[in-house]
């Protein structure tokens, strides 16, 4: 059986071809990170217009490096949600046309989903295993007992990880996207607790993380290296943001570390999964490590190309759920969540 993945929830448009029997056989994507970072967040606009003009592009670059046609797929998968409405919408259409203008079954892929299983691409994960999904747009524990079955055993009050390491990045002046600014002070400054923010401490396993977002910010008025009227980091110290950066991605490494440690004393679990945009950051990597090697069991992420939003991990669930006889009609709509999408602006 051989899937078409489709991805185009927020602000990249990707595709992807999986194979049962021989894998993934390519995974294509297009970025719009330098269309957005002027405005220091996704602007919605610009994201579906650039979806339209992409995604043609996109899977036929998908379907030509493996020399394979639209003829040879068995089943078109798509995300329908959540993700922003006019991205989704994009990535759905295209994929429905293509649907029924060749008579392919459709298998409509909850965004979320793709990444709670895309470690599984290239791991073979035994079940049941916990999964933290973390990026811009979501953060959550999983516990995961089969393909395609799951539970959400902790979710985000406000903030998500990622939507924390671009505002703290803004506060500092750094640029858009914040997470990969934010590791690479944090690593000069060797990953040191320099400014103590608090960790709120919490018996069950969900996330909060507008708490450290506004201590930071409070820490470094208070310390008079922020302009409130203006908006803007003045601090004159070139030690300052490494301090903070570092003193942030401690602080963040306690409290996922914290709360998987909760979710491990209370559901069964054979291994530890870390997916979505924020597992590209190795120092998160290395904290989740030692949480699964404390307790005994494995630990896994994927390769930095299926983190980030992408159609290997739709095309990855899709097959399963074609396997399961899980199929969608042409009437299959979009779905969207105040939490589903990276932090963007109107």
């Amino acid at each position: 059986m051989i899937i078409l993945g489709i991805e185009s929830s927020c602000d990249e448009t990707a595709a992807a071809v999986y194979c049962e029997n021989q894998g993934m056989l390519s995974n294509v994507l297009y970025s719009q990170v330098e269309l957005h970072k002027h405005y220091g967040g996704v602007v919605p606009e610009i994201a579906s217009r650039s979806h339209i003009e992409k995604i043609p592009h996109i899977i036929a670059e998908a379907l030509e490096g493996v020399r394979i046609t639209l003829q040879d797929i068995d089943a078109i998968a798509v995300t329908n949600g959540p993700g922003l409405p006019g991205s989704l919408l994009v990535g759905l259409c295209f994929a429905k046309s293509l649907a029924y203008a060749l008579n392919k079954p459709l298998i409509g892929v909850n965004h979320i989903e793709g990444h709670i299983f895309s470690a599984c691409i290239e791991h073979d994960i035994p079940f049941p295993f916990i999964c933290l999904t973390a990026s811009g747009g979501h953060t959550a524990l999983f516990h995961v007992t089969d393909y395609g079955a799951y539970t959400c055993i902790g979710t985000t009050a406000d903030d998500a990880a990622g939507e924390a390491f671009d505002k703290v990045a803004k506060s500092l002046n750094l640029g858009y996207p914040g997470g990969p600014l934010i590791e690479q002070l944090a690593h000069e400054g060797n990953y040191r607790d320099y400014r103590h923010y608090p960790r709120l401490r919490r018996r069950d396993t969900n996330f909060s993380f507008s708490g450290i977002k506004t201590a930071v910010l409070y820490d470094m008025i208070k310390r008079e290296e922020y302009d409130k009227e203006k908006k803007l980091f003045t601090s004159p110290h070139t030690r300052a943001p490494i301090e903070i950066a570092s003193s942030l991605l401690v602080a963040m490494g306690d409290i996922l570390a914290d709360r998987i440690t909760t979710a491990l004393q209370h559901y069964p679990a054979k291994a530890l999964t870390f997916v979505g945009g924020v597992a590209c950051n190795k120092y998160l990597r290395a904290r989740l490590k030692s949480v699964a090697d404390s307790h005994d069991i494995i630990y896994a992420h994927p390769s930095a190309q299926y983190c980030t939003d992408n159609g290997a991990m739709i095309a990855f669930v899709g097959n399963y759920k074609a396997l399961q006889g899980k199929y969608d009609p042409l009437t299959l709509d979009i779905f969207t969540s105040s939490h589903s999408s990276k932090q963007h602006v109107s």
